[in-house]
Parts: structure tokens; sequence; C-alpha cells
């Protein structure tokens, strides 16, 4: 075998610097989606740890990926829509009045329909529950004399699960009535128990006595259809249920309490980080705007029902809410017009 010759050996090659692991790939092009600076993405990266250069290799990969370039066209047709969502609401916002919830009586059909459902604005009316014998006799005690021999699904431990709403499901426990009222009555404010529509508990009939305490209905409504569209919530102050959107419209008719109803424009909804099904992770009372800065922006507004009152929750319109005391509510959605939507729904959770 031949000898090399003595030569200088050049000089070493400089390591490829290493790949970053799949999460941080995707977190660098998630930052960048929301137009995040390099810089700033650079030090975090950094003050966990990673290799500079492979921080710096991996924001231009992800720059220059085929993927994320398309993913930039779509951004732009996304923000367009936006932007004309923004100019909608600014309109809405020029107007005098539109931070109030309006309250009316004798609104017609004719009214209630153009101005409320077709103008897609929340009202109070403040006479359609007038002549309900539910206003005389629903309380605690009357629930649990006419009821409490009987069991109804409830969810308990709510306080315990910041996702209670989404989690319901796991949430749930049977109990008989007469046992929950105890527990309501003797729990004080709190949230960690609540019979609400979701435990439909009124399609039961045994419970159907309830309906025949429902006296005048809205106009739009159809009373035959009252039976499968209506929904009973009880439950301590305290109770809340978080930021979301429903799928139709509805009305809600406050029979024992007081209820504080927050709402936010379905056009604001880019402002809400809507990534799982119909729910905000902003909490209203506690808004991290720090971790949510578009929600800044937001416009909010506010009324509380109190007995008698019925609310028209119309079409996609954001709302949290929560129980300033015990309280007995009683929500419908037979309305006599096309009330079934389609909505394509998140399902990314938080990031």
């Amino acid at each position: 075998m031949q000898q090399l010759p003595s030569l200088s050996p050049p000089r070493p090659l400089n390591p490829a610097p290493p790949v970053l692991p799949p999460e941080w790939l995707q977190w660098v092009a998630d930052c960048l989606m929301w137009e995040g600076e390099p810089a700033s993405m650079r030090a975090v990266m950094q003050s966990a740890g990673l290799n500079p250069a492979a921080c710096e290799a991996a924001i231009a990969s992800v720059l220059a990926s085929p993927a994320f370039i398309a993913a930039q066209k779509h951004k732009q047709m996304q923000r367009k829509l936006e932007s004309l969502m923004a100019s909608h609401q600014k309109l809405l916002d020029s107007a005098p009045a539109y931070r109030e919830i309006e309250r009316r009586r004798g609104v017609s059909r004719e009214e209630l329909l153009e101005r409320y459902v077709l103008g897609c604005r929340p009202v109070v009316l403040e006479d359609v529950a007038a002549d309900w014998p539910a206003l005389q006799r629903w309380s605690p005690a009357d629930f649990a004399t006419r009821f409490g021999h009987l069991e109804v699904d409830v969810q308990v431990g709510r306080s315990r699960d910041p996702l209670f709403e989404q989690n319901k499901g796991a949430l749930r426990q049977r109990m008989r009535v007469s046992e929950f009222v105890d527990l309501v009555q003797s729990a004080g404010d709190s949230n960690d128990h609540y019979l609400t529509a979701n435990d439909e508990m009124l399609r039961r009939p045994e419970f159907l006595p309830l309906l025949a305490d429902i006296g005048s209905m809205p106009p739009l409504c159809d009373p035959s259809l009252l039976p499968g569209a209506a929904s009973f919530w009880f439950g301590p102050g305290g109770t809340h249920t978080p930021l979301h959107h429903d799928t139709l419209m509805l009305f809600h008719t406050q029979v024992v309490g007081r209820k504080r109803w927050r709402f936010i424009s379905p056009w604001q909804t880019p402002l809400l980080y809507n990534r799982m099904g119909v729910y905000s992770p902003i909490d209203l009372d506690r808004p991290d705007f720090e971790r949510y800065p578009l929600f800044r922006q937001a416009t909010v507004l506010e009324t509380v029902l109190t007995p008698g009152d019925t609310l028209f929750l119309p079409l996609g319109w954001w709302h949290q809410v929560s129980a300033l005391e015990l309280s007995m509510s009683f929500s419908f959605t037979n309305l006599d017009i096309p009330n079934q939507f389609s909505y394509a729904n998140p399902s990314i959770g938080n990031w």
C-alpha cells in the first residue's frame, strides 16, 4: 500500500446544526403565522437551551417550506374575511346605543323578526312571561315537593375542572331531585354543581308538569314544539357558563333569582381565539391579555336578567353567563322559522 504524502489536512467542515424536534418546528411555524418577530423567537428558543445555529436553521427552513408558503396564501384570504368582519363591527360600534341591550315591551312579531332576528341583535322582552304560573310557583321547595323522588342527571365537580363545560359528560352524576335541592341550598355560592340544559330533564315525561307552568310565548314561537325544545336550569349563586356561542337562536326566561349575561358580537369572533368547538378560552372575569392580546379590541355588552325577563339570543352571539344568586330559568328554541344551522367548528385546542 502506498504511503500518503505528507500534506497539511484541509480545515474541518463545520458540523451541520442539529435538527430541532417536530414540536419546535411547529412552534416556529405557529409563531410565524402569528407574525412573530424572528428575533423574539430566537430568544425564546435559546432560553430553552436550544442550539443557536439550530434555531436560525429552523426559522429559515420553515420560511422556505412549500407547506408554509401555501399556508401564507390561505392566511391572506382569512385576513380578508377578518377585515370584512372588523369593518362591519366598526359600523355597529358607531351606533350611539350599540352598547346597551334594549329592554322592550309589546314587541310585535314583525318587529321581533326584522329588528332582532334578521337584525341579529339581543333584546330583553319584559312582558312575555307576565302570565306564567312558574313565576309564582317555582322555588327549590316546590321543585323538591313535586319531583323530589325522581332522579336527574346533574353536573358535579365543575370547580375541579377548568374545562368543565367541554367535559360536562364526564362530570355527570345522577341523584334524586331532593338531594340536589339540599345540595344547592346548603352549599352557598358555588360553580361546583349545576342542572343545565345539557341534562335534558324536560325530555322525560315525568317532568312535563313543569311545562304546564309556562304561559304565553314570544311571537315567532310555536307552542306545539315546546316539549322537544325546552330546557330547565337550576343551580346556586356562583354558577357560570363559559364564553361560547350556541348553534341556534333561543329565548331564555329568568324565573327565580338573577343572572348576569355578557355578550360579544359574532363579527368579533377572530378576537376570541376560538380553537375548540363553540368555546373561547377567554374568561371575561379574568381576561389574560398577555396570552390573548387581540381580545383587547372586543366590545362586551352586558345585562342582568331578573324574574320575568325573557332574553332573545340571536344567532352566533358569544355569551358568558353567571348566576348572581340561586337561580331557576327556562330556555326554549321552538321558533317557527328556520333555526338549524351548520358550523365548521375547529378542534385544535389551545396551543
